[in-house]
């Protein structure tokens, strides 16, 4: 059987993943083994953290809002239940933003959940 050269194309795999390594300390951006061990480890990291940062943001946008209601003497819970009885549809996202941005705004969201739990 003859001896097959894979000059081009394994020249032209390795180059990629060494530019994907751009950065990377030590020999971990210069030789292709290390690298390409660092860049399969980087790449399973990246796909595991886009999901988890959704449940970070989730985690701290409920954090937030939480405190604010504990400012105006209720908690998340009864909180969120309020809104859904009162049948306001705004997502934690734009709750905290209010609660940051708009006290006022966001007391008045309180006050409408007290009533709905009230009846």
């Amino acid at each position: 059987m003859a001896r097959v050269k894979g000059g081009f194309t394994t020249r032209r795999r390795r180059k990629k993943t060494l530019k994907l390594a751009k950065g990377y300390f030590g020999s971990k951006h210069a030789l292709y083994k290390t690298a390409h061990e660092q860049v399969m480890h980087s790449l399973k990291y990246a796909y595991r953290d886009r999901r988890q940062l959704k449940r970070e943001m989730r985690k701290l946008w409920i954090a937030r809002i939480n405190a604010a209601c504990r400012m105006n003497d209720m908690s998340y819970s009864t909180f969120m239940h309020g809104l859904k009885l009162a049948e306001v549809n705004v997502n934690r996202k734009m709750l905290s933003e209010i609660a940051i941005a708009d006290p006022e705004g966001f007391k008045a969201l309180t006050d409408l959940a007290k009533e709905q739990l009230a009846k």
